[in-house]
């Protein structure tokens, strides 16, 4: 008694032969009908020997996709409940309780996504500042400056508002060296360098180095959409340091208009 696989095998065979009977075969449809009948049985035998694999691999995909899906929601939830409880800890520092609202940003500090856990480590830097406590801002600060997954420009304020509130007791060696990383940058620019090139400039006026701190104040003076009392302050820098900003600013936007005609 044949084995249901040799029946299986067979078939294919079977119904070539019902063909042939049918129609006098030539050369060229006898091919056709052994080749069509030579992929149906492989066709078959790769069903039947991988055919519980394939399967198990689509539903494996599956399952992955949705699991994905499911951690990304959760994940936007999270990021939703962590903003509403910043907003809320805003609240209640506006309504007078600064120790409900330090419970609730150290706990976002603690477990929230790096955009919120920046935001509330600034925000409790601010209060520590506040109180008196300096080096404790200042701690919490060099922290988020030191934090890859935290957004640069925050990393940067960051930077800058530790260097502010150490400044008295740092060396303006250390100063220059700390900050150069934004003042150095020139692609991209940070949104935070007018505040980082005053502090370095006036790192090189007490060191006794008045031709970069004039030129610095230079710099500074010619950028566009900065507050007007930084501004105003690079500009008489610059010039009691022997450096006519107001001239070079001048002349700098003369050139880029100039650029942009052309």
């Amino acid at each position: 008694m044949d084995s249901p696989h040799a029946a299986t095998r067979r078939r294919p065979l079977k119904m070539m032969e019902e063909r042939l009977a049918t129609r006098p075969p030539t050369n060229a449809a006898l091919l056709q009908e052994v080749d069509e009948a030579v992929r149906k049985d492989a066709m078959d035998d790769f069903a039947r020997r991988y055919g519980i694999w394939i399967i198990g691999l689509i539903l494996a995909g599956l399952l992955a996709l949705g699991g994905y899906l499911f951690w990304q929601n959760q994940q936007q939830q999270l990021a939703a409940a962590k903003g509403e409880a910043l907003i809320a800890a805003f609240d209640q520092l506006k309504a007078g309780q600064p120790k409900a609202a330090t419970t609730a940003l150290t706990a976002i500090k603690a477990d929230g996504t790096p955009a919120y856990r920046a935001a509330a480590t600034i925000q409790l830097a601010n209060m520590k500042a506040e109180q008196g406590d300096r080096k404790g801002a200042a701690a919490l600060l060099a922290g988020l400056a030191a934090d890859d997954s935290a957004d640069q420009s925050l990393r940067d304020i960051a930077l800058i508002r530790q260097t502010a509130l150490e400044f008295e007791t740092l060396k303006p060696e250390l100063v220059i060296a700390r900050l150069a990383p934004i003042v150095g940058r020139t692609d991209p620019v940070s949104a935070w360098y007018p505040s980082a090139a005053e502090l370095t400039a006036i790192a090189h006026y007490q060191a006794g180095q008045y031709d970069r701190a004039g030129v610095l104040y230079a710099k500074i003076a010619r950028i566009k959409d900065i507050p007007p009392q930084l501004q105003s302050r690079a500009i008489q820098m610059a010039g009691m340091l022997g450096v006519d900003a107001v001239e070079d600013r001048a002349t700098a936007a003369a050139n880029k208009d100039n650029a942009n005609a052309q």
